[in-house]
């Protein structure tokens, strides 16, 4: 999940707000396939290399919707290659991605004491997100470019909670 977050937050931008209805719906109307995973996860190697071209670092623009977002990546070109050469659009991947966060936190909180499934998230994509968690929580984070890596920056984070004693 760690590497899930750190995934999101590279890519993604400083305030994305999903407060658009047809985006909520469609995220909740998507379904998590095997073969969109696979193709995600050749997207997310291919962006490695250029990951730094999409990075929000600085960037004051926020997005407001998954077509913002995904406008982002379309914004360069080697952004969008490294994608479409995986066999998704950029569009696809955006969606997959945050239907992907969504469904990690529904499933870490349903395994809260007396956790539910959130309203708006499928069942089915939840049993698709443990039934690969290991896959997904494997990959590894882009470098954003913005310094710190997130692995780092959460190191640091542990590393000033004060320990109990």
């Amino acid at each position: 999940m760690r590497n899930l977050l750190a995934l999101v937050l590279a890519l993604a931008v400083p305030a994305l707000s999903f407060a658009q209805d047809s985006d909520t719906q469609e995220l909740s109307r998507y379904v998590m396939t095997d073969a969109a995973l696979t193709k995600y996860m050749s997207a997310v190697q291919r962006l490695r290399p250029v990951a730094e071209q999409i990075s929000s670092c600085g960037d004051e623009e926020s997005a407001e919707s998954i077509s913002d977002v995904a406008a982002r990546f379309d914004r360069s070109p080697a952004a969008r290659s490294a994608i479409q050469s995986a066999g998704l659009t950029t569009r696809e991947y955006v969606v997959f991605t945050f239907a992907m966060f969504q469904t990690g936190l529904a499933a870490w909180a349903m395994e809260q004491p007396g956790g539910k499934l959130p309203p708006g998230v499928s069942k089915a994509n939840v049993d698709f997100y443990r039934a690969h968690r290991a896959k997904i929580d494997a990959m590894q984070p882009l470098d954003d470019g913005c310094g710190d890596s997130a692995e780092e920056e959460e190191e640091e984070a542990e590393e000033e909670v004060p320990e109990e004693g």
